[in-house]
């Protein structure tokens, strides 16, 4: 019986060990998968600046939609994600002119430029198995409610709810913001742009909250704040690990605080 209790004893330390190992393993890569995120985030600030503020305001604004319509904190993570990596694609080599040319878009640029969903789902797909969300969402943010979007002419509630938050932020940011071949329009014109799209490009329950008054107050506080200028780093000083986190909540166990979204009791076209 002793010979016995020490195998069982053997047996049971060695699949502890070994849960611990693979629970250590998977934890590695996860943060692996973090920090790619953040790589990632990072080279599109540096390969093109408008680019990067437009989709950080973007998940700003899709965050206070998303914390309005009430979506639970797993939910809020894969929907910032999406929002600020949507427009990866559009860095692709075979794009990348076409979106940094000053002049204005003829049909057939746009069509190439429309195929930037497709391109970033790519590029995140080594991604999958760590954010399984990611993808789909940036692949599906330019499908409409009615079905005739793209890339795939998806329709409802066939379209991922991250997509469909974010390609209400995202057209209310294009509509409202300058790009390099069209001049911004402002918040009036952006918010009657989502109203007209209302269960047409965008799912009306959605539309209709991001329209409502203490939405939209939260939504003119986050245009305020990104406005703000951040603090330089002084050249040449080798930046602290505080200071290299960029501001984004999806970084592995991050203790960052939450993302500002409206309180769910107050419930009530992009290029």
């Amino acid at each position: 019986m002793p010979r016995i209790r020490s195998f069982q004893f053997a047996v049971g330390a060695t699949a502890g060990a070994l849960a611990v190992w693979e629970h250590r393993s998977r934890r590695h890569a996860e943060r692996l998968a973090a920090a790619l995120l953040e790589t990632l985030l990072n080279a599109i600030d540096a390969t093109d600046p408008q680019t990067g503020a437009h989709v950080r305001r973007v998940a700003r604004f899709a965050l206070v939609l998303a914390g309005a319509a009430g979506v639970d904190e797993h939910e809020l993570h894969s929907i910032e994600r999406v929002a600020l990596f949507h427009d990866i694609g559009k860095i692709d080599e075979a794009l990348f002119d076409l979106v940094h040319d000053d002049r204005e878009l003829t049909p057939e640029d746009r069509k190439a430029i429309a195929t930037h969903p497709q391109r970033g789902a790519d590029v995140l797909s080594p991604l999958d198995s760590f954010y399984p969300d990611l993808g789909e969402g940036v692949l599906a943010h330019h499908e409409r409610w009615d079905g005739k979007g793209y890339p795939r002419r998806l329709s409802g509630e066939r379209i991922p709810l991250p997509a469909r938050i974010v390609a209400i932020a995202d057209t209310f940011d294009a509509v409202a913001h300058s790009r390099r071949y069209r001049a911004g329009r402002g918040e009036a014109e952006a918010k009657r742009v989502v109203a007209e799209g209302r269960g047409t490009q965008f799912d009306p329950t959605l539309a209709d909250l991001f329209l409502s008054p203490p939405v939209m107050e939260c939504i003119e506080q986050e245009m305020k704040e990104a406005k703000k200028p951040k603090p330089q780093q002084a050249r040449g000083r080798r930046k602290s690990r505080e200071a290299a986190a960029p501001d984004i909540t999806f970084r592995w166990r991050s203790e960052d605080p939450a993302p500002r979204a409206l309180d769910p009791g107050h419930q009530a076209r992009s290029e």
